[in-house]
């Protein structure tokens, strides 16, 4: 089972949802890069469950253990390794159901493949591993601020509502808008009502999805590699890893093939001796490869799987058809809390080809 991602910065993650502990290991860093523990647990905060009404009633510290790799405040450019311990995890719930796999869950593929499986939780198919991918990325994410490069995820719709207001994420201050209310919108109405339709959800035993959109701001031009590994191929692939993604566009992504090539295409200008696009709607991605614009991602994300509502499955064990109503504490919406997990994704992914390209040295270099 390949627990691993990238190729010169790369993450490991390990664990599994009830298990004792969750966590990474972090290789290719620079030595020198100025880190501390809080830099790690402000990123594991926003994704932290039983943060609000939102969210599953989950209560996790998430409190992180850094356990190598860094030395007065500074990486050592040797593998960086951090858990955090699972400390209210409840599997009570889960021994009554682990014959009647859950509908939309990753439960009847992961026992037909390995046969024995924790079905405590999920196991390792659990959002929990997403812990091990936000610590790392909090260490991608520190290492492209030193060259200027920036990532800013929201929710652009849930439950089918829409917020059709083009942002401007580059503002100051505009991060800390999306994180001021539970369902991280920039706009503050259609918040209110994103966050409506996902409490009528959860009170009706459902729950709904939605989608993110991400912006990297500061990518030069220049990373990516034109066939295999191209920059929007890894980009996809990070993303749709992500538990309950099922779909990732670029730019304007599926828009773009009902326009003719004049509507479609982003055209070229000198701006001072620079060569620049008139336009983005390639998402700043062009033969896989970094235009120097800004890289625009959006996420579709499914509604969460686990819900109380009666649903109908099979009992593997007597194999007969049953019904299935699971209890146990879940997110109403995947979305808010997925929003920390889609930033840290791109940063890995920047931070990889970074590494990759020579833009990001072994050891970094102040003043």
């Amino acid at each position: 089972m390949a627990s691993t991602f990238g190729k010169a910065f790369k993450v490991s993650t390990w664990g599994e949802s009830h298990g004792k502990a969750v966590g990474c290991v972090v290789d290719g860093c620079p030595s020198n890069l100025e880190l501390t523990v809080d830099d790690i647990q402000r990123e594991l905060d926003r994704r932290r469950p039983g943060q609000n009404s939102v969210s599953t009633d989950r209560l996790e510290a998430d409190a992180v253990d850094v356990l190598s790799g860094l030395f007065e405040g500074k990486t050592l450019g040797t593998p960086i390794s951090m858990v955090v311990l699972n400390q209210d995890a409840d599997s009570s719930k889960y021994e009554a159901i682990k014959n009647t796999p859950r509908p939309g869950h990753a439960d009847f593929t992961w026992r037909a493949k390995f046969g024995h499986v924790d079905f405590r939780g999920g196991g390792r198919s659990s959002a929990r591993e997403t812990v091990g991918r936000v610590a790392a990325g909090a260490i991608a994410k520190k290492l492209l601020n030193v060259f200027g490069i920036q990532t800013i995820g929201f929710a652009r719709s849930i439950a089918g509502i829409d917020s059709a207001e083009e942002f401007d994420v580059s503002l100051k201050g505009f991060a800390d808008l999306v994180d001021s209310n539970p369902v991280r919108c920039p706009d503050p109405e259609i918040a209110k009502e994103m966050e409506d339709a996902i409490l009528a959800a959860k009170a009706r035993g459902d729950s709904v999805g939605g989608v993110i959109e991400a912006v990297s701001l500061g990518v030069p031009l220049g990373l990516g590699e034109p066939v295999f590994d191209k920059l929007n191929a890894d980009l996809a692939k990070a993303l749709m890893s992500i538990p309950a993604v099922k779909g990732v566009e670029v730019g304007w992504g599926f828009k773009l093939s009902s326009l003719r090539g004049s509507e479609a295409n982003d055209e070229f200008t000198f701006q001072k001796d620079e060569v620049k696009l008139l336009t983005n709607r390639c998402g700043g991605i062009l033969g896989g490869i970094s235009t120097g614009m800004p890289i625009v991602v959006r996420v579709a994300v499914k509604p969460t799987a686990s819900i109380s509502k009666k649903q109908k499955t099979v009992d593997l064990e007597k194999q007969i058809d049953a019904n299935i109503s699971v209890s146990g504490r879940h997110d109403p919406c995947i979305v808010p809390r997925a929003v920390p997990v889609v930033e840290a994704m791109i940063n890995l992914v920047l931070a990889d080809h970074g590494r990759r390209s020579g833009l990001i040295p072994a050891k970094i270099k102040w003043g």
